[in-house]
């Protein structure tokens, strides 16, 4: 193999116990790349390096930027219908922490934890659906009862981080209350389940139902389609999952059409899941566009804040073209982000000389909107 036609691709791979990692990422993980070999991965120079809660899997490929991973069981592929509340929350699922990552940097207003949680193939889901977690403890307001299901969009796909369908991971952020008069933070008040998870560490045990929702699964009777992803912070969730099975996952889907996601966080330092996303920009750019708004870091046309909606209206020709040929658009985030991207919406629908109302109408009877806020 000449020299000069090896690249380098790094996967990285949620770091378990040695034995796991083996089974779930070695086992029949095959790479498939544009002249049509195949490689099995055991096959390959493999070095595996450790850092920090990952293992850093290096090969030395030929055309390797393109390939996609095997995954396991594709009995996961059979079930015409989502599975729905498996567990119910006087009877939730007991799985296990897996690993807690910090996934922002440093200047990023608050933190945001990737959560791997191993279900042991027990709690299955689709991409687009949400699990609840009961943090331990009692319900303050019902003393002798349970905290409250706390729901949380998966933000891996059915396969989980490892490829092996038994775990399911989630993104979250740490909610810290801050007294306005003293400007201290008020450990009383902070979000109880989102700092158990958090905090928690491998090996701990954790509280789930589920699945829920149908709102935000990924039609994919259509490999063709449009899919416009409109996220804010966490909300980015979904989204990760779809990606990954139409861009880094082996699976029956052969996705071909467009995925365009517009990602809104504070600042650089904020973004989630970035290097995965740029690296579907560069092995996928006909079939993958990526547009990001830092709010404190970016000024809109108005010399404003640069905010989702702001990049929206910047795209409102195209989206609209789209949404008209079809295009499927999801938003998921803070509930707060909805009011001004209507406004945006309606606004451009009115400069095009159409009602906003009629066509959001349309958009819902035809089951291309999709909207999860919490």
């Amino acid at each position: 193999m000449a020299h000069s036609a090896i690249s380098q691709v790094s996967v990285a791979v949620p770091l378990q116990t040695d034995s796991s990692f083996r089974r779930s990422t070695f086992k029949a993980t095959s790479l498939t790349f544009s002249d049509k070999s195949c490689i099995s991965m055991p096959s390959i120079d493999l070095k595996a390096t450790r850092s920090r809660s990952q293992y850093i899997v290096c090969m030395s490929v030929q055309h390797a930027s393109k390939a996609k991973v095997s995954v396991l069981p594709l009995s996961l592929e059979d079930s015409k219908e989502p599975p729905l509340n498996i567990y119910k929350p006087k009877e939730p699922y007991t799985a296990t922490i897996v690993s807690v990552e910090r996934i922002v940097g440093p200047k990023a207003p608050g933190e945001t934890c990737h959560i791997v949680i191993d279900h042991d193939g027990n709690l299955p889901y689709w991409e687009g659906q949400s699990y609840g977690v009961v943090p331990p403890g009692e319900n303050p307001k019902k003393p002798g009862s349970p905290h409250n299901v706390r729901l949380y969009s998966i933000a891996s796909t059915r396969y989980g981080d490892s490829f092996d369908g038994k775990t399911a991971s989630l993104c979250v952020r740490r909610a810290v209350y801050y007294d306005p008069e003293t400007g201290k933070e008020d450990p009383s008040k902070n979000g109880v389940c989102s700092n158990f998870l958090c905090n928690a560490k491998p090996g701990d045990k954790v509280k789930i139902t589920g699945p829920s929702g149908k709102i935000m699964l990924l039609p994919e009777n259509n490999p063709n389609a449009t899919h416009i992803m409109i996220g804010t912070g966490t909300g980015v969730a979904p989204f990760r999952g779809y990606l990954r099975r139409m861009f880094m996952e082996s699976v029956p889907m052969k996705f071909n059409g467009l995925a365009w996601l517009f990602l809104g966080v504070a600042n650089t330092d904020s973004l989630l899941y970035d290097d995965e996303f740029t690296k579907y920009l560069n092995d996928y750019p006909g079939n993958f566009r990526y547009d990001r708004a830092l709010s404190r870091e970016q000024k809109n046309n108005k010399g404003g804040k640069m905010y989702v909606q702001d990049k929206i209206e910047e795209y409102s020709d195209e989206i609209f073209k789209l949404l008209d040929e079809g295009a499927h658009i999801y938003f998921c985030g803070l509930k707060g982000m909805m009011p001004g991207i209507q406004d945006t919406l309606k606004r451009v629908a009115e400069e095009r000389g159409e009602s906003w109302e009629q066509k959001l109408s349309q958009l819902k009877k035809n089951k291309q909107w999709h909207v999860e806020v919490y």
